[in-house]
């Protein structure tokens, strides 16, 4: 189906749960975004590079990289390439080799960084788990003007009619969006696309 050319739109903490990091991947030439929950090292490996923070020694991704180099191996490009059962898989493929290898997203984003070589999502799965920009724009635009948000939202006035199903699912889904709960959002936003498009 081809592969949608991402980079880096932001790393944030999971608000439900500690140590867990959501990082959001921005697609270049359209407006959807691929929210993927990864450990805090990962994160922070990430985010040492994209700051220019220089450790004495090298970590485990700086690491990878010079054995590559040392090697005279040049990587060519990073893609995720399958979701199964909520986990995200990926590839790094090399210059003038058909060596693909198996790795976690985090770590190959991470080897991408430092290479400075690009980074794709699969179409399938862009389709699958992604979430539209319109859908987080809509919930920042309705926030009041204070830019923290809380991490425990009020819950929603009671009405004087029940909710529909559809309805409470909206409500869930902006308020996953509000506190940058990106995994809980795209289940969501999966559970809708069921209820308008049953089997």
């Amino acid at each position: 189906m081809g592969k949608v050319h991402v980079d880096i739109l932001g790393l944030s903490v999971n608000p439900n749960s500690q140590r867990a990091y959501a990082l959001l991947l921005r697609e270049i030439d359209g407006e959807r975004r691929l929210p993927i929950v990864i450990g805090e090292p990962e994160a922070q490996a990430i985010a040492n590079e994209l700051e220019g923070v220089r450790p004495q020694r090298p970590m485990t991704h700086d690491l990878l990289k010079n054995v590559i180099d040392a090697l005279g191996a040049q990587v060519r490009e990073v893609v995720i390439t399958a979701i199964k059962d909520g986990t995200f898989y990926a590839s790094i493929f090399f210059e003038y080799s058909d060596l693909e290898v198996d790795a976690r997203p985090s770590d190959a984003i991470a080897l991408a960084v430092r290479c400075q070589v690009p980074m794709y999502v699969d179409e399938s799965i862009m389709e699958e788990a992604s979430i539209h920009a319109d859908e987080i724009r809509e919930v920042e635009e309705g926030a009041s003007d204070d830019e923290s948000v809380p991490e425990q939202l009020p819950a929603p006035a009671p009405s004087a009619e029940p909710l529909t199903l559809r309805q409470r699912l909206e409500q869930e889904l902006d308020q996953a969006i509000k506190v940058e709960d990106y995994e809980t959002a795209a289940r969501i936003r999966d559970e809708l696309g069921r209820l308008q498009n049953p089997l």
